[in-house]
């Protein structure tokens, strides 16, 4: 039998037909990208073309629809809903473009429409949190607020982050503190955290605390810090004992509350333990100021794991008082204080010595210890000091005067450990 050479006609046709498909591949990539490069203009001329060149696309017209809805000045609500039902035309599963069309339809007065959009964004999108966050403000605007409360807690719970805004637009509805943190925050430290920072911020004192003594039902996991804020501004207000209250239970709740140190003492952390520093009633002290740096050491101590050194680099006559620690105390009260000091080489005829001094009142006066300098081990520096009947806060520093010799510039180390400040009442109870 004889065999037929295969014609070359199918060849020919299948390499047309290939060269069409990647002439169409090439037409529609090329018209993809430039729909695109459309669409991130970001101008309605840009968006109107990428709907135009890639129709079939929902998201062009949700671009388009977010034009029309959000641009102040060019907004039309009712093109933005066309463009929106566009692209649900397209794609009905799109619980974002459900969302934008509700707030388009309250918009224009239609609550009705707005609740089915968000109904349908929620069916397309349940764990949302920014669906349930946009549904539960609808809800409170409407005044429903048992279903309200419902959808912010979803979105709070999901996202955090949401927690003091939400408290913040709840109170606008429902006054009452408790049922807001009942019905609206998940019992999450953060959340609370986050909510008591934004009331002291906005200056609803009493609100914070009222969340305060909520969390610390739940015995909250809290990083000393957290409390920063609401502490200082209890002492601003001079409410210096929901002060030290509400610092005493976040050292617990911070795992502080075993900390090394003179025992009885008001003065909290006076060994320097935490590592702590600008708080309401920790150390407060910059890392470096004029010739002097300041460091937390586990080396040299009196005991426990730290002290505080200073070194003085002797470039200056430095006069410094800028390593303090406020304290609460009781009015019309004897204290004894104490601290240990050790120093090295340390140059000068003015040492390093501390001042006790009222704060927030002209009743009563400052007291200020001896000096330490030159080589000296671990020494005992002690003094008394009284309260005014008035006096509820003071403070206490560690003072360097200035020199009024010539050349008498500071240099060398000094070491700072277990500073206390003890009721005298309570130390003569000691054995």
């Amino acid at each position: 039998m004889r065999l037929q050479a295969p014609s070359s006609l199918p060849r020919g046709a299948v390499l047309i037909l290939a060269l069409a498909a990647a002439v169409l591949l090439s037409y529609f990539s090329i018209r993809n990208a430039v729909a695109v490069d459309n669409a991130d203009l970001q101008t309605r001329q840009g968006y109107e073309r990428s709907t135009r060149l890639e129709p079939g696309d929902y998201r062009n017209w949700y671009l388009l629809g977010r034009y029309w809805q959000y641009n102040l000045e060019d907004t039309d609500a009712a093109k933005a809903g066309q463009a929106y039902s566009a692209a649900l035309s397209l794609n009905p599963r799109s619980a974002d473009v459900w969302s934008d069309l509700a707030s388009v339809y309250e918009a224009e007065g239609n609550p009705s429409g707005a609740r089915d959009a968000y109904l349908h964004a929620k069916r397309a999108y349940p764990l949302s949190p920014e669906i349930s966050w946009r549904y539960g403000n609808f809800l409170l605007r409407q005044g429903e607020l048992d279903p309200a409360f419902t959808e912010i807690r979803h979105a709070v719970e999901v996202d955090h982050a949401l927690g003091a805004q939400a408290f913040s637009r709840s109170r606008g509805v429902e006054p009452d503190v408790q049922k807001i943190v009942d019905r609206v925050l998940p019992q999450a430290s953060d959340v609370y955290v986050q909510v008591i920072s934004d009331q002291v911020f906005e200056g609803h004192i009493e609100i914070a605390l009222a969340v305060w003594d909520r969390l610390t039902a739940i015995h909250p996991r809290l990083r000393l810090p957290d409390v920063y804020s609401l502490t200082g501004d209890l002492l601003k207000r001079k409410k210096y004992a929901d002060a030290r209250r509400v610092w005493d239970q976040a050292v617990g709740f911070a795992g502080l509350g075993d900390l090394q140190g003179p025992r009885d003492s008001v003065l909290w952390d006076g060994g320097f333990e935490s590592g702590l520093s600008g708080g309401s009633f920790t150390w407060l002290y910059p890392v470096n100021f004029q010739g002097v740096q300041i460091s937390i050491d586990s080396r040299e101590t009196h005991s426990g794991n730290h002290s505080l050194r200073l070194t003085f680099d002797g470039r200056t006559n430095v006069y410094f008082n800028h390593i303090c620690h406020n304290v609460v105390v009781e009015p019309s009260t004897d204290y004894r204080f104490s601290a240990w000091v050790r120093t090295r080489e340390l140059a000068t005829d003015q040492g390093i010595r501390f001042e006790l001094s009222p704060l927030g009142t002209q009743d009563g006066s400052a007291v200020v210890t001896s000096d330490v300098h030159g080589t000296q081990p671990w020494s005992q520096v002690e003094t008394s000091w009284t309260s005014g009947k008035d006096v509820q806060e003071m403070q206490v520093c560690l003072l360097r005067y200035a020199s009024d010799q010539e050349g008498h510039r500071i240099q060398g180390t000094a070491w700072i450990d277990d500073v206390a400040l003890t009721p005298a009442a309570m130390k003569k109870a000691k054995p």
